[in-house]
């Protein structure tokens, strides 16, 4: 994955609902409202390594889901092998104007970029 941070909102995405509200809160803030562990402290009233427990424990817990299911890792493979089946229509629809003027096969291609495109929803 591209980096610790995007890595960490993905399988939050995915797996967040299995952190303590607790948990959840501390992380959101760390991740993606990008506040340091002192502010969270700050604001939280407690201290900046209780909130550092709170976030690895979290992180871990995330980590652990994703080694145990695979669903993002799925999930990316997924969406990379829609982006092909996407390219790929595109790509036949593109040489069947050029080429072949053929109405069943844009038909077909068309369909399967429809398809494909309803897929990442």
């Amino acid at each position: 994955m591209k980096s610790q941070a995007y890595r960490m909102a993905m399988l939050y995405d995915f797996y967040g609902n299995l952190l303590t509200e607790r948990q959840r809160d501390l992380f959101d803030l760390y991740y993606n409202e990008d506040l340091s562990l002192a502010e969270i402290a700050e604001n939280c009233g407690i201290t900046r390594q209780g909130v550092r427990d709170v976030i690895v424990r979290a992180e871990a817990i995330l980590s652990e889901m994703e080694d145990k299911t695979n669903l993002v890792r799925r999930y990316q493979e997924m969406r990379s092998g829609i982006e092909a089946i996407e390219n790929a229509a595109e790509e036949i629809l593109t040489i069947n104007r050029r080429q072949y003027d053929n109405a069943r096969l844009a038909a077909l291609a068309e369909t399967v970029r429809q398809t494909a495109e309803s897929m990442k929803e």
